[in-house]
């Protein structure tokens, strides 16, 4: 029990291949929740927050906060409601996604893919709803 605990409490480590079933949404960049426990940042991205702004030292995309959250949930599945606390619930395929290490507090910072809709990072570059951070870009290929 406190193992599995852990795992829901502590980041990914760099480099693990792992799964995840989006559960819940929170902005364009994450955090997604995975059945599985974790919770991902997107590795390399930048959204803006939720409340419009972009935090210093961040790219700022043009696409709205809810225009990036939205597109994440199409790319993960579909919306399912929303939370207590707001988060938008979702139902999807389950993610392969690769750990780069911790995305800050209990957050891992992720690369993943869908099998029914591909590299999500790339995508939500590709659609203009978050841009590249090139400071954790760290030589990404997109497909």
């Amino acid at each position: 029990m406190i193992s599995a605990l852990l795992m829901i409490l502590s980041p990914v480590p760099a480099g693990q291949v792992f799964t995840c079933t989006p559960t819940h949404v929170w902005d364009g960049d994450g955090p997604i929740w995975c059945e599985e426990g974790p919770r991902i940042r997107l590795s390399g991205i930048a959204a803006r927050e939720l409340d419009g702004t972009c935090s210093p030292g961040h790219p700022c995309p043009a696409a709205s906060a809810e225009a990036a959250r939205d597109a994440l949930v199409n790319l993960l599945g579909t919306r399912t409601g929303v939370g207590r606390h707001g988060h938008i619930l979702v139902t999807g395929p389950a993610l392969t996604c690769r750990s780069d290490g911790s995305g800050g507090g209990d957050r891992t910072a992720a690369w993943c893919v869908s099998p029914r809709t591909g590299d999500i990072n790339c995508a939500m570059v590709r659609g203009g709803w978050a841009l590249r951070w090139e400071r954790f870009w760290r030589g990404h290929r997109c497909p």
